[in-house]
């Protein structure tokens, strides 16, 4: 591999470990910059018990930047959600402008005091567990998301779970 695609593989993880601090941090405008305007986002997962994919998300670019600007005014769970990701794959492009990827990655959530009775107030759980499969094309010095699907191996999510995973 030359240093050229290396490069680019490199750029490619930086955006999905940044990507995953940002959501972290719920800084919502950071993780958009780092995708594209025509971005496709969608959270989905397998149901054995119907033989079906579900969706539970589907959404382009602008609709994420509202549901973002939105955030603050949802009665959510303020939990805090932290991701613990791990870059499985990065399959470039031959022209090195492009990548499909697979990243594993595990959410868990510090619970706040009131939030569950039935869960201690500073317990840290499993939220979900899945696996992101991005698109990003290569542009300059950085990697943009043009899509994202985050293929849960839960088929249920909590109530007051607004925001992006």
């Amino acid at each position: 591999m030359d240093n050229s695609n290396q490069t680019s593989i490199e750029k490619i993880k930086d955006t999905i470990y940044r990507s995953c601090l940002f959501l972290d941090d719920e800084q919502w405008s950071n993780w958009l910059d780092l995708c594209l305007d025509t971005f496709q986002y969608k959270i989905t997962s397998y149901s054995p018990e119907i033989r079906k994919d579900m969706t539970y998300f589907s959404g382009d670019y602008k609709e994420l930047c509202s549901m973002t600007e939105m955030l603050p005014k949802h009665n959510t769970d303020h939990s805090p959600l932290k991701r613990h990701a791990s870059v499985y794959t990065v399959d470039l492009a031959l022209d090195g402008t492009s990548a499909e990827t697979v990243t594993s990655v595990v959410i868990y959530q510090t619970m706040l005091d009131g939030v569950n009775s039935h869960i201690d107030s500073g317990e840290t759980r499993l939220f979900c567990a899945g696996r992101y499969i991005d698109t990003l094309v290569v542009e300059g010095e950085s990697a943009k998301f043009l899509s994202r699907e985050l293929r849960l191996e839960n088929r249920r999510l909590d109530k007051g779970s607004h925001w992006p995973l």
